[in-house]
């Protein structure tokens, strides 16, 4: 355990943990965009940065990377804190202006207009659904491509992923919800912000039971393999298991 302190606040904290991680545990807010903890922490969207001191020195870091330490003086809320925070904001609402989610996090953050020139895009490039499709999915089937002013999310060479499955991780954890998912009958479509990339389809799997479509055949066939299940295994929706 080490001793450090948030906001004039004393804390013990498990060696190895991030400021971010310690300071949710103890209702301190911190405002991030590209964290989940099913992933592992990217730092992109910067409005985690916080302010530190350790041995003297003073500096700004990204929260979710920057691990406790023995001694630490964290200050979340000062003036050079408040102000990269609003620059971010102000940079998010001029590249993604329609987006609901950044209007509220730039009115809590008190900033209500930008003064950058307004784009017209809707993903953020926190790199969440690219992170939950190689961590947790295991499939990879979209990457962080190009530099600069030209990063997106995209798939290779812009095409219908081959090993996209249709489970719809990426738009589960979208905190802007760019990725849409639309079952209908028994097709599920999902739409990616990039509008380089088409939609892409998949086939549900009906239920022997209730006849309900339910889940993507590929995501069963996927998840059948990778477990060593006979294919028949997801024959029943969850809804219709004993």
């Amino acid at each position: 355990m080490v001793r450090l302190t948030i906001d004039e606040r004393e804390f013990q904290a498990e060696e190895g943990k991030t400021i971010l991680e310690v300071a949710s545990e103890n209702g301190i807010y911190i405002p991030t965009l590209c964290y989940h903890e099913e992933v592992s922490p990217y730092g992109a969207c910067r409005l985690c940065m916080v302010e530190v001191t350790r041995n003297g020195r003073t500096r700004l870091v990204a929260s979710c990377l920057y691990p406790v330490a023995e001694g630490l003086v964290v200050r979340t809320e000062s003036p050079e804190v408040s102000n990269i925070r609003r620059t971010v904001i102000e940079l998010l609402l001029a590249r993604c202006p329609d987006l609901e989610e950044i209007h509220d996090l730039a009115k809590q953050l008190g900033v209500d207009k930008t003064p950058f020139k307004l784009e017209n895009k809707k993903c953020i490039l926190c790199g969440l659904c690219v992170r939950a499709c190689e961590q947790v999915v295991g499939v990879s089937a979209i990457s962080l491509v190009n530099r600069g002013t030209d990063r997106q999310v995209a798939s290779p060479f812009y095409e219908s992923p081959d090993a996209c499955i249709g489970c719809g991780s990426c738009a589960y954890i979208c905190p802007v919800n760019a990725i849409k998912i639309d079952d209908i009958g028994d097709t599920r479509t999902i739409t990616m912000p990039n509008p380089k990339m088409q939609p892409t389809e998949f086939k549900l799997k009906k239920c022997s039971k209730c006849g309900e479509y339910w889940a993507p055949e590929k995501q069963l066939e996927y998840i059948a393999k990778k477990a060593g299940l006979a294919p028949e295994a997801f024959d029943v929706c969850p809804n219709c298991r004993d």
